[in-house]
């Protein structure tokens, strides 16, 4: 009897046959996405995603050498979504929708967002995937269009995405301890705290328990937004006096 070929269809975990279809990088990567933001990122193994593709884990190692470039390809799929109109005639309202759409993708794909923060910091820029290093260059490109210079539309950035990065790890972090409480102290944990050495911590509760991702965003955008409008000279607005 002929040998079955190495990439036959076998049955997933739940005992259906995937769709037989060709294996497509596309297809790889939206299997790989669907484990992590179901399992998380640890999940993830060639032998697993091959399971979900019913298909020999082997045949992955065409489209992906091993899992960290499996991880980097995800990401790019995932920053792919990221759109910036480089056409924009207003900046500020651009980096709005990006900050927006950044915050969207976090909350859509909560286990990705270690990734999209912390694996670009331990990759040299040259060496990190393409398909991550485009919205720089559209953001870039956005403002250097509105008239800033490169290296001030490269401050902007960085503040920027900065910014986003913290918000979104802080707004997928749990701050309730106790979400039965209906005292923001005790919901919070504050009550732990010695009276007298946070006040003023202390007396931010109910700002703190009524955390809103989205109000907050858009509150910083304000903040963030308001302070390089006013120290960066960019057309049609007087540089800023330095005293």
């Amino acid at each position: 009897m002929a040998k079955a070929p190495a990439d036959r269809t076998t049955r997933s975990g739940n005992g259906q046959v995937p769709d037989s279809g060709p294996i497509t990088r596309q297809r790889i990567l939206t299997a790989a996405l669907e484990i992590i933001d179901r399992d998380g990122i640890d999940a993830l193994s060639m032998r697993r995603l091959g399971k979900a593709l019913g298909r020999d884990p082997m045949t992955l190692y065409r489209h992906a050498p091993n899992k960290a470039a499996l991880v980097d390809a995800v990401v790019e799929s995932v920053l792919e979504q990221l759109e910036v109109d480089t056409d924009d005639g207003n900046w500020a309202t651009q980096l709005r929708e990006v900050a927006r759409g950044f915050r969207r993708l976090a909350l859509d794909h909560p286990h990705v967002v270690p990734l999209l923060v912390t694996r670009p910091l331990s990759t040299p820029l040259g060496l990190r995937p393409l398909g991550t290093l485009r919205p720089l260059e559209n953001i870039l490109t956005l403002l250097t269009r509105a008239g800033f210079t490169a290296t001030d539309a490269l401050h902007v950035y960085r503040a920027l995405f900065g910014f986003l990065h913290g918000h979104v790890l802080n707004e997928l972090q749990e701050l309730v301890e106790q979400p039965d409480e209906h005292d923001d102290l005790l919901r919070l944990g504050l009550h732990r705290l010695p009276i007298g050495d946070f006040p003023l911590l202390r007396g931010l509760a109910t700002v703190l328990a009524s955390y809103d991702g989205a109000a907050e965003l858009e509150r910083g955008l304000d903040i963030l937004i308001t302070g390089l409008t006013a120290t960066l000279p960019y057309p049609g607005t007087p540089a800023p006096t330095v005293s």
